[in-house]
């Protein structure tokens, strides 16, 4: 079967590329700079010591790239980064830049009720920032 995205993944998120095995997603939450890898990996496969070696190796230098290029442009103090998928079963990485001026500060975003959507300016300047940092498509 064709890799399919999560419809909850997809309907909260704005594509930034693909490279490789992976999709990056920008969560349209402007309360937290936060940044979605989901590997295309076959169902069932939902934590990263499940992938293959050469598969592992690609996320990981992935997560790296997307952590470096947080960083640089969102100037974090710290950078969370985790293979939840309680909720959402499928395989995906959260990258979530956090600050003390966030509205979460310093407990958790999944218990925050903040929740702010980007205006269309600001989607397109992060993704195309991103796309240049990662030399990743905007294509599918």
């Amino acid at each position: 079967m064709p890799f399919a995205l999560n419809s909850r993944l997809e309907k909260g998120t704005h594509f930034i590329g693909k490279t490789g095995c992976c999709q990056i997603l920008l969560k349209n939450n402007a309360s937290f700079p936060w940044i979605m890898i989901v590997p295309e990996v076959e169902e069932g496969i939902e934590d990263l010591h499940q992938l293959s070696a050469d598969k592992f190796a690609e996320v990981v230098s992935l997560i790296r790239q997307v952590s470096e290029f947080m960083s640089d442009h969102f100037k974090p103090e710290k950078l969370n980064v985790g293979c939840i998928g309680n909720i959402v079963r499928q395989m995906h990485i959260h990258l979530v830049a956090r600050s003390p001026d966030d509205p979460a500060w310093p407990g958790t975003v999944w218990a925050s009720d903040a929740k702010t959507e980007y205006k269309a300016e600001d989607i397109i300047e992060i993704c195309v920032a991103a796309r240049l940092a990662l030399g990743v498509s905007e294509k599918l």
